[in-house]
C-alpha cells in the first residue's frame, strides 16, 4: 500500500515539465520564466529534505510522515486550483516541491526500518520503483488530458491522484513503528565506527544524484531530436516515449536492484550498475542517429542503471547510521547530492 501511495503521491510531479509547451504559450512566459517555475519546484525541494530529516531525528520518522501526507494533498490541490500565471505557478510549485521534498526520506526509512531484516535494500527499492511509477503516470495522464481540454483538467486529475495518494500514505503507516524511541533520540552516540561508512555512501550518492538528475536533463532534449530527425511524432509521443525509456525502465532498475542487494550484497550490484551506467554514459551521446528500434533500448539501459544504485545506496545508509541520527543523516547526503547537481546544470546553462 505504501509502495501505491508513493506512486500517487508523486503523480503530480511531473505534471508542469509534461504541460510546458502549452503553458508556456497560455501564461506567455518566456524560456527564463519557465525554468524559474521549475528551478523554485527544485529549489524548495532540496530545502525540505534537509529540514524535514532533522524533524524526523526530533519528533519521529512516523508522524513527519503522516503530517507531510497531509501538506502533499493541500499543495496538490492549490496547485489545481491557483497556478494560473507565471507567479502564480512559482508560489505553487515552490510549496509543491517543499510537500514533495517532506515525505521523500521518512517514507524510505519507514520502508527499511519495518521490513525484514534480509528484505530492507527490497523494501526501499520498491519505494523508488513507486516514485518511478508515480512520473509515468505523471506524464502520461497529463499529456492524455492536454489532447482532451487544455493544462487545468492536466493540473486537475494528477493533482486528485496525488491526493488518494496522500490518503493512501496516512492508511499504509498507521501500524508502522520508528526505527528510535523517543529515549533513543536524546542519546548521544560516542562509537565513530560508523561515520566512515556514512561519508562513503554519501559520496556514492553524490555520484548517482549527478548521473541521474544530469540524465534526466539532457536526454528528453537527445531522444526529442533523433526521434524528430527520423520520423515524424506530435509532442505527446515523444513524451510517451521518454516517460517509457527513462522512468518504466527507472522502475524496474529500483526494485530488481533491491532484490539483487538483499540476496548478492550491496557492493556487487553497486559496482555492476556503476559499470553499466559509465558505458552508457560515454557511447550514448555518439547514437543520435541510431535506428530508433536500437536506440530507445539503449535509453532504457541507461535508465535502468542510473537509478538502480539508489535503492542500494539508502538501505545501506539505514543499516550504518543509528537511529537516532538516521535522519539527518540523510538529509545531509540528499542535500549534497541535489545542491551538486543543480550547480552542474547552472555551468551548462552558463552561455
Amino acid at each position: 500500500m505504501l509502495v501505491l501511495a508513493r506512486a500517487c503521491t508523486t503523480a503530480v510531479f511531473m505534471t508542469y515539465p509534461a504541460c510546458l509547451r502549452s503553458l508556456m504559450d497560455a501564461w506567455q512566459m518566456t524560456a527564463a520564466r519557465a525554468g524559474t517555475v521549475q528551478g523554485a519546484f527544485t529549489a524548495s525541494f532540496v530545502i525540505s529534505l534537509l529540514v524535514v530529516s532533522f524533524l524526523c531525528d526530533r519528533f519521529g520518522e512516523k508522524r513527519v510522515f503522516v503530517w507531510s501526507a497531509i501538506a502533499c494533498a493541500v499543495s496538490a490541490v492549490f496547485f489545481a486550483v491557483s497556478a494560473r500565471s507565471f507567479e502564480s505557478a512559482l508560489v505553487c510549485m515552490a510549496l509543491l516541491g517543499a510537500t514533495q521534498g517532506a515525505s521523500y526520506t521518512p517514507a524510505i526509512i519507514l520502508a527499511s526500518t519495518n521490513a525484514q531484516p534480509h528484505r530492507k535494500a527490497s523494501a526501499v527499492g520498491w519505494i523508488l520503483a513507486g516514485m518511478s511509477a508515480g512520473y509515468v503516470i505523471s506524464i502520461l495522464v497529463a499529456n492524455v488530458m492536454l489532447a482532451v481540454a487544455d493544462y487545468r483538467l492536466s493540473f486537475a486529475v494528477t493533482s486528485a491522484i496525488a491526493v488518494v495518494g496522500s490518503a493512501l500514505s496516512v492508511v499504509a503507516t498507521r501500524h508502522a513503528v520508528d526505527p528510535a524511541t523517543p529515549a533513543d533520540r536524546v542519546k548521544t552516540h560516542d562509537d565513530r565506527r560508523w561515520k566512515r561508512q556514512a561519508r562513503f555512501l554519501t559520496l556514492g550518492h553524490i555520484g548517482h544524484t549527478w548521473e541521474s538528475f544530469g540524465a534526466w536533463a539532457w536526454i528528453p532534449a537527445f531522444l526529442t531530436a533523433s526521434l524528430l530527425s527520423q520520423h515524424h511524432m506530435t509532442g505527446i509521443e515523444i513524451g510517451l516515449w521518454t516517460a517509457v525509456t527513462l522512468h518504466v525502465s527507472g522502475f524496474l532498475g529500483s526494485f530488481l536492484s533491491g532484490y539483487a542487494a538483499d540476496r548478492f550484497g550491496a557492493k556487487p550490484v553497486l559496482v555492476g550498475f556503476s559499470v553499466i551506467g559509465t558505458i552508457c554514459s560515454l557511447v550514448i551521446g555518439w547514437l543520435g542517429e541510431l535506428n530508433v528500434a536500437l536506440l530507445l533500448p539503449v535509453v532504457a539501459v541507461y535508465g535502468f542503471a542510473i537509478i538502480g544504485d539508489s535503492a542500494v545506496l539508502s538501505s545501506a545508509m539505514t543499516e550504518v547510521v543509528p537511529p537516532s541520527q538516521l535522519g539527518r543523516a540523510l538529509g545531509v547526503r540528499s542535500i549534497f547530492g541535489l545542491a551538486r547537481v543543480r550547480c552542474r546544470l547552472l555551468s551548462l546553462a552558463w552561455p
